[in-house]
């Protein structure tokens, strides 16, 4: 049976850890082996960018999948259609071959004026629920932030504006709406 050892911590991380625990499971510890377990697993680092991690993920995926359709397409037309063909003229019938369409990439299909203004007007619908959640959750932090703003007028000198909110939080906003500046912002090439 494993033995248990004390690991000293900040109590601000324990009381959040035990939160976070009672979500979980019902042993600090197999919420902690749980925890470990996933970013072993999911070979994720808690220090690098979790967004870039998924995009890796996502393209090994769509490489895998656009692996799966060539081999398919390739089963198709060598082993499916030549063997149905066989079959339809053993009964007589004649085969015809279907024409693949031919396809054309998208940078090189020529749009008119209006239909490229009205291409260029349309987002994906996820993207826009992004957007607006997103933007939905700043409004949120700013109003927040406004709140704890007061004026102060003193007697003597000019008035001014307080602000109450501690160092913490100030630099977690000053993150958070770093870190989405970053993203948005034009990139220079």
């Amino acid at each position: 049976m494993d033995g248990f050892k004390a690991i000293r911590l900040r109590i601000r991380t324990i009381e959040r850890y035990k939160g976070f625990s009672k979500k979980m499971t019902k042993s600090y510890s197999e919420t902690l082996e749980v925890i470990m377990d996933f970013f072993e697993w999911h070979g994720i680092s808690p220090f690098s960018r979790f967004a870039s991690q998924i995009v890796k993920e996502e393209e090994k995926t769509r490489k895998r999948i656009d692996a799966v359709i060539a081999i398919i397409k390739d089963i198709e037309k060598n082993q499916t259609k030549p063997t149905t063909a066989m079959l339809l003229s053993l009964f007589g019938e004649k085969f015809e071959e279907e024409q693949e369409p031919v396809l054309v990439e998208r940078k090189f299909i020529k749009l008119t004026r209006d239909e490229w203004n009205e291409k260029e007007k349309t987002i994906p619908k996820i993207e826009y629920e992004r957007l607006e959640q997103k933007y939905l959750f700043n409004l949120e932090k700013i109003l927040e932030t406004l709140n704890k703003v007061e004026k102060i007028e003193p007697r003597f000198g000019k008035q001014y504006h307080k602000m109450d909110i501690s160092p913490m939080e100030l630099a977690m906003l000053k993150r958070i709406f770093n870190d989405q500046r970053s993203r948005y912002a034009p990139q220079a090439d």
